[in-house]
């Protein structure tokens, strides 16, 4: 590991009382929603991490503590370093304060993840669907929300698909 990553990754488990994650030379500091706000400011104007590279989520359902990781990917250009910031969310109606103060690009990133995931950014200045309609009912990308699939035909069941599926009338 970097040793500035080293540097960043220690200020930040004093002062916000994250932890670490690491995988595949990959690191994530884990944080309590809470702390989001400021952290994410400390690493912009202390640490130069100037560019928020996206916002996504994971939904571990069925577990409800926690259910959703809110994830931040972050840059430093002067560094050439990456960094994970991920929030751990419960329940589902998960909610956590929006960074667009900090990082402007965070707003349609934001709606993106709030349309696919249902995670609620408080504060965000145009919450709303991005993806889906706007009277869509029920978010995507999370694992309980239902399947709308068609059984994939093959030779053998090639007949009970064609008896339960619509014919046109003639």
């Amino acid at each position: 590991m970097n040793e500035y990553l080293k540097q960043v990754i220690t200020a930040m488990e004093s002062r916000f009382n994250t932890s670490l994650e690491q995988f595949r030379e990959e690191s994530s500091l884990i944080v309590k929603p809470a702390f989001i706000v400021p952290l994410l400011t400390a690493l912009r104007d202390e640490f130069q991490f100037d560019m928020l590279m996206d916002v996504t989520a994971v939904d571990y359902f069925p577990q409800e503590t926690p259910r959703f990781h809110a994830i931040y990917q972050l840059y430093s250009m002067q560094h050439n370093l990456r960094i994970q910031v991920r929030a751990l969310l419960d329940g589902n109606a998960p909610s956590i304060d929006t960074v667009e103060s900090i990082y402007p690009s965070a707003n349609w990133k934001e709606r993106e993840v709030y349309d696919l995931f249902g995670i609620l950014f408080v504060g965000h200045s145009d919450l709303r669907r991005i993806q889906m309609p706007e009277d869509w009912v029920g978010h995507p990308l999370r694992k309980d929300y239902p399947l709308g699939y068609e059984e994939v035909q093959f030779t053998f069941n090639f007949e009970d698909i064609m008896r339960n599926k619509p014919q046109a009338k003639d």
